[in-house]
């Protein structure tokens, strides 16, 4: 019995679904709703005490972090594997999914907080932020080190973009020579960075890899797969949440970089 506890616009949690989808895996999906906190009750704290989503559960059994679950998963399902078979294979594989933690998947918060996230903060009062931002587990500090009615600065935001643009001219190479990261044959090390690089899409980020034609061909293959359309039901997109999103903020970032410049 594999339960998910996951929201349908995080890319952590679209990490999971991916790799769920792709290996043909059935699951019970429990919704939560962040901007009502329901990563934060007590319930849900029993089972990840550091208040995010995605948690697995497995016969009862709580699995945490998203990298954790997939590698969990590959694991305990071997059937499609998603994991090379050598040890050098895997290894490599472990390191790309050690970058894009590092990396791209936190560089993608700032720009969805800006653009999302934001206004929901802007209806409370300070203290009402601070006190949130204290509630967060493992996000206290990211969220304290946000204006609650401008977001995060011009800077994080350039720092952003410079990890994403990192992130695409690293993964080059690899993708310019074959179809996936590790070669001929998908792995987990795709399905790490691909909610990444759609939120960044679905922001109006895609000029950070137009000139990378293999990162552009894969991001196009990885889209056609079943798996992507299974993962990305309706509502995954912010998108599709706030309607506008990607022209408003880009209309602010250019007038944000262009006060910077």
């Amino acid at each position: 019995m594999l339960e998910l506890y996951n929201a349908p616009q995080s890319t952590c949690s679209q990490k999971v679904r991916l790799v769920l989808a792709e290996k043909h895996l059935e699951f019970s999906e429990h919704k939560l709703k962040l901007f009502q906190n329901d990563q934060l009750k007590p319930e849900y704290l029993k089972l990840n005490p550091n208040g995010v989503v995605p948690t697995l559960v497995h016969d009862g059994v709580p699995i945490i972090d998203s990298s954790v679950i997939i590698e969990y998963l590959d694991e305990e399902y071997p059937t499609n594997r998603l994991s090379p078979s050598t040890n050098k294979e895997r290894a490599r594989m472990r390191a790309w999914l050690r970058f894009f933690e590092e990396v791209p998947t936190v560089a993608v918060r700032f720009p969805s907080y800006n653009a999302a996230f934001a206004r929901h903060f802007a209806k409370m009062s300070e203290e009402e932020f601070q006190s949130l931002a204290k509630s967060k587990p493992l996000r206290d500090k990211f969220l304290g080190e946000m204006d609650k009615e401008k977001g995060f600065s011009t800077d994080k935001l350039m720092q952003a973009e410079a990890s994403i643009r990192k992130t695409a001219t690293r993964m080059e190479p690899s993708l310019a020579a074959s179809d996936y990261l590790l070669g001929a044959d998908i792995s987990l090390a795709d399905f790490c960075v691909l909610p990444a690089m759609i939120r960044m899409e679905d922001l109006g980020y895609e000029f950070l890899w137009s000139d990378k034609s293999g990162v552009v061909a894969w991001l196009a293959r990885m889209k056609r797969r079943p798996s992507y359309k299974a993962a990305y039901y309706p509502g995954s997109l912010l998108s599709e949440q706030y309607p506008g999103i990607r022209e408003e903020h880009q209309s602010k970032r250019a007038a944000a970089f262009g006060d910077a410049a």
